[in-house]
């Protein structure tokens, strides 16, 4: 089974979508039919992975998607393999089948079992099926091939090669996704559909529910009112968070530590990375945490090389969160005018950042307000529209 990786929050079961359980039977047995009304169905693979950012975005479009077939009052079923988690979604019952999983069950057992369209969020989608729309989030594959083991690298640039030129339509997470993708796959950038992100998620965190952050941030050797900034995401190579070590000595001595959230995964290449007496690497936490964490932050640091869109980013500003983000890739066209940007090789704009904003309660709070402003950009309700748009006939 692929696991990707984003910042390596830990996946409670039943915890991401935060419903409780439907009143509805919505896991259908294999002997079911599992034909809707309009003949579509979701991949559903997603649901037998860790939450990471590419799952997060399948969890949410399925959710806002469902509501729109609520009122339209139709269905569509999530297809996945055995024992993979229900979602309890009343018009998107979960079909679970087939002996194997993992990429073995997308390419054979999932398009044997299902000939109508199909609904790929996640990267990878059936080979041999033609009726199909994938999102890809990124192209980092071929652009930064470095994070990646061989083995993934080479299987996703070939697969991906060839669903772009069988599905009906695919689409991205940003407008500078999309236009690396087109370089490297057999697509024109203006074929591709930009349906991003969204923040709705980040605000339904509870942070008065933390378990594990109340220690993490107490129990530093500075006590719990030494600053601190924050960092997200797993450590393969192009998250740069290299750049974040290096600086830590200088933000030391300024009286400042740095926590880093995430862990590493099976798909990147080894990081090696290690900091310094004010660097605390927590490992995976639950979003409740990362919101108590977020809410105390100095500020986020993102400075990746490349991101597909950039979740931490959006999550920050739902959170109340000053963001210094990498000026590169998709970051901009995220950020907007609502965080300080530096280029992710200049170590000394960073420090001049986060000092900017130690030295200033104006600064931190007119980027507070510029984020949840500039969040209403993105909204998973506006994305899950445009994917029942595309797919609901």
């Amino acid at each position: 089974m692929l696991r990707t990786e984003w910042r390596g929050r830990r996946h409670r079961a039943g915890r991401p979508h935060r419903q409780p359980p439907s009143p509805f039977r919505t896991r259908i047995s294999r002997n079911d039919s599992m034909e809707p009304r309009h003949g579509f169905a979701m991949n559903g693979r997603f649901l037998t992975q860790d939450l990471t950012g590419v799952q997060r975005y399948a969890w949410n479009v399925a959710r806002h998607l469902n509501d729109r077939l609520e009122r339209l009052n139709t269905s569509a079923p999530i297809l996945a393999p055995s024992h993979a988690a229900d979602p309890h979604l009343s018009a998107m019952p979960l079909v679970d089948f087939g002996r194997v999983g993992g990429h073995a069950w997308e390419q054979f057992a999932l398009p044997a079992r299902w000939r109508g369209n199909l609904l790929n969020l996640c990267n990878t989608a059936p080979a041999i099926k033609a009726r199909q729309v994938v999102c890809i989030h990124d192209a980092n594959v071929f652009i930064r091939p470095e994070s990646y083991s061989t083995s993934f690298r080479l299987y996703y640039r070939f697969l991906q090669t060839v669903i772009v030129r069988r599905s009906l339509q695919v689409t991205s997470v940003s407008a500078d996704s999309a236009a690396q993708i087109a370089r490297h796959l057999p697509l024109k950038a203006s074929q591709i559909i930009v349906l991003p992100n969204g923040h709705e998620h980040a605000l339904a965190w509870q942070p008065d529910r933390a378990k594990a952050a109340p220690a993490i941030v107490s129990g530093r050797r500075g006590g719990p009112e030494r600053p601190f900034v924050l960092a997200l995401g797993s450590r393969a190579p192009h998250k740069n968070l290299q750049l974040i070590m290096d600086i830590a000595p200088r933000l030391g001595e300024s009286g400042i530590d740095v926590i880093v959230v995430g862990g590493s995964a099976k798909i990147y290449s080894d990081d090696g990375l290690s900091g310094g007496d004010n660097v605390l690497f927590t490992g995976r936490i639950d979003d409740d945490d990362l919101a108590f964490l977020l809410e105390r932050a100095l500020c986020l640091l993102f400075p990746s090389w490349t991101e597909g869109f950039g979740l931490p980013i959006v999550e920050a500003m739902a959170r109340g969160c000053p963001v210094i983000s990498s000026d590169r890739a998709s970051m901009p066209e995220v950020c907007g005018d609502a965080a300080l940007m530096a280029a992710p090789d200049d170590p000394s704009a960073w420090i001049g950042h986060v000092e900017a904003l130690r030295q200033s309660q104006q600064l931190r709070s007119e980027l507070t307000a510029a984020g949840r402003q500039r969040i209403n950009q993105f909204s998973w309700r506006t994305t899950a529209q445009a994917y029942a748009d595309l797919i609901v006939l």
